[in-house]
């Protein structure tokens, strides 16, 4: 706490109004009592009803438009539909960041990235408005697109799986879908993708090529019959008499039997139906994604948090709503609830909670210890949950939710409240050993002390500033724990004004003078202070605590007294210690100050051995594997091969570890199921493989580095990259599968692999980096069909017949001729789809064989008018801000994120000689926010210290004790280097944080210390003695403040936390930083003031906090 020109801080900073509401509370001390119940009540009904989540709710928007066109190649999607899209955003919709999309077989996904604070319902709506108007550009029979929104908190937070030993995939999928998905989708906040796995039901009409062949048809013909034949068009009403009927006609089958008697048809009088050249069956499509749980067949449906709603609450209502739904299921069939993030949340909150509840009561033992008072310490004590309380209340208020970053500032805060209330009541005792009154000395103390309150409170308040110029991801996690900070101090200080010394009034008794020789007759000064015999006039019975012989008969009381005494007397030579140890640094001032000054210089060449993460990393039980087979596998020889890398995993994995492993193959039917995807996936020969483990298993990292060895000698030729698996990680990522991104963006694409092949090489080099792979491969197995117009043209076919027969044999008809069945079970419309089965095409002759029919009637095979040849061509093609692009995905392994990025880096700028003309190589991913974040934190840390050291010039008119005061500083940047060092925990975001707090917390004490050197100055015009002075009297309060500070971030420092580092920085500050306000400080300001000579402070008289 500061202490401070009394008229200055009143007229500066309204002392007197604060006075004000001390007078009040003696006189009106109910009020103030049923405000703290008040908040009692208030502030656990908002915890009750307040969000809990992980992380905040990082609202940078996000706009997903999926185009979907079944069959349609990946740069055929790319070039048909989404360059021509793209082209479009670029021109009418406002505010976007940036645009990245993906071209894969059948779909196309384009992410739109709007600037913060975009009005995300105009962005909706410009976003719809385009997609409409594009259709007439897009290939026939294109459907509009499907939009979605979403943001970087859109996570999976459950994962459901649905099994059954006796029903059939397809009817296990169909239940899901219409049966349990439906009636989640009205839980707030939840977004439901479509379910993966299992097959899709439609009805399928199985083409027999030679028999249309036979009869001079096509699979053009069928979907035209289908088309003319199933009709779902109303056709009216008719009045006879005095009734009006509806005309109910066969214009739909209502039996899926009856389609097989449909017309197609009639050559020389004879009728042809489907039947006759196709199978009818309730079936599906060719499975493109297959999903098992532990090896068995499942159909899995993620829940995703969508807005800022409350994991627990949406795990909640899932958990509420699935017996009732349960219940109209068959019962084969079984759910398991999967990947529950409520769990991880509970645990992070509730470890953040649990810590500050440690801390908190360490820091009243602490309390206790130092006053030996127990009335004192529960003044204190009570005074901090309140505050505690109010806040949270607070950011109810202001919208915020409970999570690890709010509950870490509430943690942050809780030592500074005891600050604010410990200096509030020691000032008081200190006026009660000069003799006065219980009401006069919490008035004159609070006038002493009101403003000077005020101005560390702004110390404090002021380094969280920066934190709301942060700007991306670490904006949206940081400036909410400022907002927690910010609302507990200014809670603490209005409970310090009111309710303090309102209990104070009832609770603390009038002391007796002290008496005696003294500890230090030799310095009539220092002699008789706050604390020099503080405990053994309570012993004496001038405070709460009983005499030992009063207390004979309660032998814990008795040992509890003794020990206060011990830790009193201990006290008192450390305090001579310090004395004797800063009479030698004031003895010789230049050469301790030029060795201090060297040690802390040193200190930072520890820094660059740091490294530098983003977030420090937590082992939350789960793995992530992406596996790349061969490009072109079929999903069956994809699941045969995904059975033996799982028994590889296995292998490795104890089974008393080992929890459950999803495996999710191929790609989902639905483009909404890959626009939530982070994890790459381009084909068939792709899939993620899902670990999780136990409790109390060996550490994921270790399991995690073992199976990056076993996997890839065991399946050479197979590509395996781990992703972020817990839900923190995969906010922090924000949608990419790796924390290391390079991207070559360019026109050339021939050009751009060629370098990404050599950047690749060389990165492969890079200690640290692991999992180098490329996003993009060219070198997926194609047929080239060449027509040969000339002779097409002669039978009287053209290229649209050739088209139209070969996409609705391959495709399928339910893109250019949709047509539906509906159920009248259980009113669900099912496609009806007309394709030639797999099994009737599976080798080149027999899709050579493949009936072509011309618009008059004419027939051919595809191998009479066509030739094939097989190619090679993309799996995916992937554009940034409409350039193609290639992407080399890293991971992180034993090494900092920082220092491996900074070594990419030095790759690509070392191979600037090879960059394709045009070409663009950059760098993104996890290390954009993080360079994001230490630049505006660092800039944030030396705008605090400004912003201090401006405050401190208002309050004490000086240029040259302000400088005094944050001499401090550098001290504290030294103590968290060496912390960190030591504990070998790298330079991260929670750490910088940690490092700015610091300069709040720092500054206030080496304001107490260097105030209390004026008042003495002002005394007797000796700097030397002043110096000896203020540093003896405010060790005291000096130790207190500091020692709460780090215990109350003790239990955070010493667990696992992502916020650990926090703690760590700010006990490692807070120890050099205490030492240099109680050494450096002091001798700073005798040289700063050597030619002083005795006057008087205008407006200053000397007191004592």
């Amino acid at each position: 706490m500061a202490v401070c020109v009394e008229d200055c801080a009143d007229s500066m900073f309204g002392g007197l109004g604060m006075l004000g509401l001390v007078k009040t509370a003696l006189l009106k001390p109910y009020t103030f009592i049923v405000m703290a119940i008040f908040i009692c009540i208030v502030g656990p009904m908002a915890a009750i009803r307040t969000p809990t989540d992980v992380f905040p709710d990082i609202g940078i928007p996000v706009v997903a438009v999926v185009w979907q066109y079944a069959g349609l190649a990946p740069d055929a999607m790319a070039g048909r539909v989404i360059y021509t899209y793209e082209r479009s955003l670029s021109t009418t919709v406002n505010d976007i960041e940036h645009i990245e999309s993906q071209s894969l077989p059948g779909m196309g996904i384009v992410k739109i990235f709007f600037q913060p604070g975009v009005d995300i319902r105009t962005a909706n709506a410009q976003v719809t408005a385009v997609s409409q108007t594009v259709l007439k550009q897009m290939p026939a029979g294109i459907t509009p697109p499907l939009i979605l929104n979403y943001s970087a908190s859109t996570v999976p937070i459950l994962q459901m799986a649905f099994s059954s030993p006796s029903l059939s995939e397809a009817k296990i999928r169909d239940l899901v879908q219409n049966n349990i998905r439906l009636p989640l989708t009205s839980v707030p906040g939840l977004a439901m993708p479509t379910p993966m796995g299992g097959k899709q039901r439609q009805i399928t009409l199985d083409l027999d090529p030679q028999a249309l062949a036979a009869k001079g048809l096509s699979a053009q013909d069928v979907a035209n019959a289908l088309a003319a034949q199933n009709q779902i068009i109303p056709v009216g009403t008719a009045k006879f008499g005095g009734d009006e009927y509806t005309i109910l006609l066969n214009n739909s089958p209502t039996a899926i039997d009856a389609l097989n008697y449909l017309p197609i048809k009639t050559v020389d009088g004879a009728e042809i139906t489907l039947g006759q050249v196709a199978h009818v069956r309730d079936g599906s499509p060719p499975q493109t994604n297959i999903v098992r749980v532990d090896g068995r067949r499942a159909v899995l449906m993620p829940a995703l948090k969508n807005g800022n709603i409350s994991t627990l609450s949406i795990v909640d209502s899932i958990r509420a709503m699935l017996p009732r739904i349960n219940e109209t299921l068959p019962p084969q069939l079984k759910t398991s609830l999967l990947g529950d993030a409520s769990v991880f949340v509970k645990a992070s909150v509730g470890s953040v909670a649990r810590e500050g509840i440690i801390a908190a009561l360490l820091t009243s033992v602490m309390i206790l210890l130092f006053l030996g008072s127990w009335r004192s310490t529960l003044i204190i004590a009570a005074s901090i949950p309140l505050a505690v309380l109010s806040a949270i209340a607070l950011l109810a208020v202001s919208g915020q939710t409970l999570n690890v970053m709010t509950l870490g500032g509430l943690a942050l805060a809780v030592g500074i409240l005891v600050d604010d209330a410990t200096v509030t009541i020691e000032n008081i005792n200190w006026h009660l050993e000069q003799g006065k009154a219980v009401k006069d000395a919490i008035l004159d103390g609070a006038k002493q002390i009101v403003g000077p309150a005020f101005v560390s409170l702004l110390c404090i308040c002021i380094v969280f500033v920066p934190m709301f110029m942060l700007q991306g991801i670490a904006g949206y996690l940081f400036r909410p724990m400022a907002l927690a900070v910010i609302f507990a101090m200014a809670s603490s200080f209005l409970l310090s004004r009111t309710l303090v010394p309102t209990l104070a009034m009832y609770l603390l008794k009038p002391h007796k003078l002290e008496t005696g020789p003294g500890h230090h007759p030799e310095d009539a000064y220092i002699n008789h202070h706050e604390g020099d015999q503080h405990g053994s006039e309570e012993l004496r019975g001038q405070s709460p605590l009983p005499h030992p012989s009063s207390a004979r008969h309660n032998p814990v009381v008795s040992a509890l007294i003794r020990f206060q005494a011990r830790f009193e007397h201990g006290f008192s030579a450390l305090r001579d210690a310090y004395h004797g140890l800063l009479l030698l640094a004031l003895g010789n001032r230049k050469g301790f100050l030029i060795g201090f000054l060297a040690c802390i210089l040193c200190s930072f060449l520890l820094l660059p051995s740091l490294g530098e993460d983003f977030f420090p990393a937590t082992d939350a039980g789960a793995m992530a594997l992406h596996v790349r087979l061969p490009l072109g596998t079929r999903i069956e020889e994809s699941a045969a091969a995904f059975d033996r890398i799982e028994s590889r995993i296995r292998e490795v994995i104890p089974r008393a570890q080992l929890d459950t492993i999803i495996d999710n193959i191929g790609i989902p039917l639905s483009g909404i199921d890959m626009a939530y995807s982070a994890s790459g996936t381009v084909g068939p020969q792709d899939g993620d493989i899902q670990v999780a483990l136990k409790p109390g298993h060996a550490p994921t990292a270790d399991y995690v580095k073992r199976l990056r060895e076993v996997l890839r000698e065991s399946f050479p030729g197979t590509g395996f990259a781990f992703m972020p698996a817990d839900i923190s990680s995969q906010i922090l990522n924000f949608g990419a599968p790796a924390p290391l991104d390079v991207k070559i963006s360019g026109p050339n694409d021939a050009a751009n692999r060629a370098y990404a092949a050599e950047l690749q090489r060389r990165l492969a080099h890079v200690s640290g980096i692991a999992d180098l792979r490329l996003q993009q491969s060219l070198g997926y197995p194609s047929l080239q069909v060449n027509v040969d117009r000339e002779r097409a043209s002669q039978l009287g076919i053209t290229e649209h017949d050739v088209t139209a027969s070969l996409g609705a044999s391959l495709a399928g008809t339910s893109q250019t001729a949709p047509t539906y069945w509906l159920n009248p079970a259980n009113g669900v419309s099912y496609s009806v789809v007309g394709a030639t089965p797999q099994y009737r095409m599976d080798t080149l002759p027999e899709l050579e064989s493949l009936p072509i029919t011309g618009s008059n009637g004419q027939s051919a095979v595809l191998g009479g008018i066509a030739t094939l040849k097989r190619v090679n061509t993309a799996d995916v093609i992937t554009h940034y801000n409409v350039t193609p692009t290639l992407d080399l995905f890293a991971n992180v392994q034993g090494r900092d994120l920082g220092g491996v990025a900074a070594d990419i880096q030095k790759v690509i700028d070392s191979t600037a000689n090879l960059r394709p003309k045009g070409a663009t190589i950059t760098l993104h991913g996890q290390i954009d926010a993080l360079h994001e974040a230490f630049n505006g934190l660092s800039i944030g840390l030396l705008g605090a210290v400004v912003l201090i050291y401006l405050l401190i010039v208002i309050n004490f008119q000086s240029w040259v004790d302000p400088f005094v005061i944050i001499t401090a500083l550098p001290a504290a940047l030294a103590g968290i280097v060496w912390m960190l060092f030591l504990s070998g925990t790298s330079l991260s975001v929670p750490a910088l944080t940690g490092a700015i707090l610091c300069m709040g917390v720092a500054t206030a004490n080496s304001i107490l210390v260097v105030s209390f050197c004026r008042e003495r100055l002002a005394e007797h015009g000796d700097a030397l003695k002043a110096a000896m002075e203020a540093g003896y009297t405010r060790f005291r309060p000096v130790c207190m403040t500091a020692l709460a500070m780090i215990i109350g971030m003790l239990p955070l420092a010493i667990s696992q936390e992502q916020n650990a580092p926090l703690g760590r920085a700010v006990i490692g500050g807070l120890i050099l930083a205490t030492t240099a306000t109680l050494l450096f400080v002091p001798v700073v300001f005798s040289l700063a003031h050597r030619r002083s000579t005795p006057r008087a402070v205008v407006g200053e008289t000397a007191h004592v906090i």
